[in-house]
């Protein structure tokens, strides 16, 4: 049986991976706020002795491994974003959580888009030039715009409208998915952010913090799984209130 021209066994295996790798995130959840190392001995003698599984985290993983395989099938994106999305669902998770965005974790995403970037030049030989400016211009334009955001806020507010760490993220994310992309993910992030924050500092009446790090992570993960032109259209239409026709 084949779904999207690939067998429904490669589907079990990414699942099963998606499993893992889901519950293999929870314990980096738990070390990463602490700058603690990721692969240690205290993997066996401190988390397995206590293990629980992590049913939501798995469960979004393996979903998501799914919807990457059948998008993208097996192809280079599929293995950049299946190292991406869980890094992603850190910061999310860490962010929400602790109101911070670990360098380590900015850090390694940021070297997982020089590979891709590198891993693209070289089976895209005759479009190389234009892989490695999209890749720095994403970069640039990601980690420029909320950099200026930050600067601003905190000239205007006296205080900073948004962590450095934010900054930091759509940098690194600017490298992997490119100009056109990280701009696309900065209006939605926005967006989200908006229609989400609102409601919820009327109901709570007060000052609260909301961290802007999970609006960026879910900003992505839309990006990621829907089609460019479709994105676009919705985002016109939004912006337009409805007047765009394209």
């Amino acid at each position: 049986m084949y779904i999207n021209d690939i067998h429904i066994l490669i589907y079990v295996l990414v699942g099963v991976v998606g499993l893992l790798v889901g519950q293999f995130m929870d314990w980096c959840n738990k070390r990463l706020p602490e700058y603690k190392k990721i692969l240690s001995k205290e993997f066996f003698t401190e988390y397995m002795r206590h293990f629980k599984l992590n049913y939501l985290l798995m469960i979004i993983t393996a979903g998501m491994y799914l919807g990457l395989l059948y998008t993208f099938n097996i192809s280079l994106d599929f293995f950049k974003y299946a190292l991406l999305i869980p890094m992603l669902l850190s910061a999310f998770c860490i962010d929400l959580k602790l109101q911070i965005i670990p360098n380590r974790l900015t850090l390694t995403i940021f070297e997982t888009g020089l590979l891709f970037t590198f891993l693209n030049v070289i089976m895209n030989i005759g479009t190389g030039i234009t892989t490695i400016t999209n890749s720095v211009l994403g970069m640039a334009v990601g980690g420029g715009i909320f950099f200026i955001i930050t600067a601003v806020g905190g000239l205007i507010a006296g205080k900073e409208a948004m962590g450095f760490g934010d900054v930091k993220l759509m940098a690194a994310l600017g490298l992997m998915i490119g100009w056109v992309n990280i701009i696309i993910v900065s209006v939605l992030s926005f967006l989200l952010a908006a229609i989400i924050s609102i409601p919820i500092l009327i109901i709570k009446r007060k000052n609260d913090y909301i961290p802007f790090g999970p609006f960026i992570v879910i900003a992505t993960f839309i990006v990621i799984f829907t089609p460019y032109d479709l994105l676009l259209t919705i985002l016109l239409k939004i912006f337009t209130l409805g007047m765009y026709q394209g």
